[in-house]
């Protein structure tokens, strides 16, 4: 029996996703039709973006799956039933892009490459960086992106911790866990990256209370969420010089609105939610195979686990 497959993703990225999907299809040998104007009773799967045309799933009856294009579900997850599978996009562009995010800005904090790029100013300073070996990195988040980001830095020699919810063994990675794992992870961290979940858990994440566990001058790259931090505190440690520098990529309000301080904070550095986004490529290889692993009865990649909204 032909599955009926809705595309309910931004009208503008559906003359990208048509080909690419349909060849993943007839590469997988599925029997699946793709349209992205399938009346409601007649749709098996969902391919599904918040900023897509699908607000209301009431009238999707025979629906098997919705199949995220993004990473993050936490404006996905109020929307679609609980009784429906809902899966996250974790793909290897996605992830790709992350790293080379992470570690380009993780590089530039640790060669001071600011202080060269923006200090032309005629003073001869011949002072070398330490080497990474020297540098204690933490990356908040070890899911698939915290994770292929912390490998990568700890293949360039950082030291290099990792916090989670749950324990968590990487190899070449400290790993803490649970409340005391967080100050642990923190204590050292030179530089921390931030790619946790947006859960009730995680916001403010770093708070005035946590900011202060981190070594006076830390530097801050968040590519994960916006709400991971909590704003003022983080003002107020860049202004008493607890931290040092913040990269940020996220925000409470996108886009960033044109008077919040943070544009105009000599000691922070905005960037505008382009550390990673869905490759259309790679992410038509995880939703074809999501389908036809729903098709088989076979387990689906990367299920959302509800209670923990991630």
């Amino acid at each position: 029996m032909t599955a009926n497959v809705l595309f309910a993703g931004r009208a503008d990225a559906w003359p990208a996703y048509q080909p690419l999907l349909n060849a993943e299809f007839a590469r997988l040998g599925l029997d699946a039709e793709l349209r992205n104007d399938f009346a409601p009773e007649e749709v098996d799967y969902i391919v599904f973006a918040p900023s897509g045309p699908i607000s209301d799933f009431t009238r999707f009856d025979r629906l098997k799956a919705v199949l995220s294009l993004w990473a993050g579900v936490e404006k996905v997850v109020p929307v679609v039933p609980a009784s429906v599978p809902l899966t996250r996009m974790v793909d290897s562009g996605l992830e790709q892009g992350m790293t080379e995010w992470v570690v380009g800005h993780t590089l530039r904090y640790h060669l001071g490459m600011d202080a060269h790029i923006l200090g032309q100013n005629g003073q001869w300073e011949p002072k070398a960086p330490p080497l990474a070996q020297d540098r204690h990195v933490t990356v908040l988040g070890l899911g698939a992106l915290g994770t292929a980001s912390a490998r990568a830095l700890s293949a360039l020699g950082f030291q290099v911790s990792g916090w989670s919810r749950s324990q968590k063994e990487i190899e070449g990675i400290t790993c803490h866990a649970g409340p005391k794992g967080m100050k642990d992870a923190l204590a050292q961290a030179e530089i921390v990256i931030l790619l946790l979940p947006d859960t009730p858990a995680t916001e403010n994440t770093l708070n005035a209370e946590t900011l202060g566990w981190l070594p006076k001058g830390a530097k801050i790259i968040n590519p994960g969420r916006g709400p991971l931090i909590d704003d003022d505190a983080l003002l107020a440690a860049l202004g008493n010089g607890r931290i040092g520098h913040a990269t940020l990529d996220v925000f409470r309000v996108e886009p960033l609105p044109p008077e919040h301080p943070f544009w105009a904070h000599p000691n922070v550095t905005v960037t505008p939610h382009i550390a990673s986004e869905t490759r259309e490529s790679t992410a038509a290889e995880v939703i074809a195979e999501n389908i036809r692993r729903a098709e088989a009865g076979e387990p689906l990649l990367h299920l959302v686990d509800r209670s923990l909204g991630y």
